[in-house]
């Protein structure tokens, strides 16, 4: 067999056994009215991220809240129907918020936050949360691994400083790429490093 053609079947079964991990920053999703409000303009994208369609924008905004702010913060692409601001509990300590541990898109009764544009700022009534440690999966994938959406599992990663994380949601759509995302707490937590993997040790809760 040629180097070629092994590492192909490498690179196949690795794909099978170990899913990716991701670090995920702290960052903003906006409605197209909210990015005319700051920006003047609707989003423009950067570079494209590991979900397909999402990009990051070149459009930046300072999160404010009542006991401090950040500057510089990466807005996400494309626009969404509710505006989400998603940072991690230290974060939160930072601003004066704290933030609902949510999955993305589940902001009812949330804080709320403001964002501050070039052109203008957006006060958000509620939105901000740290998300909910979770795993993107294609259907594919997920029917292999005999997983469901919404399922609580137990991952095993493999970083410096590997550990064993519970209550790990999954989250499954023909939109989705397999990726695991984690905040910076937990990818800190861990010593998470770009390229580092994980693995799915038993189905959890559905």
């Amino acid at each position: 067999m040629e180097n070629a053609d092994l590492q192909a079947v490498l690179e196949a079964v690795m794909a099978r056994l170990f899913i990716p991990l991701e670090a995920s920053g702290r960052h903003v999703h906006i409605t197209k009215e909210q990015a005319v409000t700051l920006f003047g303009h609707s989003l423009t994208p950067k570079r494209p991220l590991s979900q397909p369609g999402q990009y990051l924008a070149n459009e930046r905004v300072t999160l404010v809240g009542p006991k401090g702010q950040f500057e510089n913060v990466a807005v996400l692409g494309p626009e969404r129907p509710e505006g989400q601001v998603e940072i991690s509990l230290t974060d939160g300590r930072s601003l004066g918020i704290v933030p609902a541990l949510r999955l993305s898109g589940d902001v009812k009764g949330s804080p709320g936050a403001v964002l501050r544009g070039s052109r203008g700022q957006v006060k958000l009534s509620q939105g901000v949360i740290c998300a909910k440690r979770h795993i993107h999966l294609t259907p594919e994938t997920a029917k292999r691994l005999h997983l469901k959406d919404k399922q609580d599992v137990k991952l095993q990663v493999f970083t410096e400083r590997p550990l064993i994380f519970d209550d790990v949601t999954v989250r499954v759509s023909d939109k989705f790429a397999d990726f695991v995302h984690l905040d910076y707490d937990e990818a800190n937590a861990c010593g998470f490093r770009n390229g580092d993997l994980s693995r799915i040790l038993r189905e959890g809760t559905d």
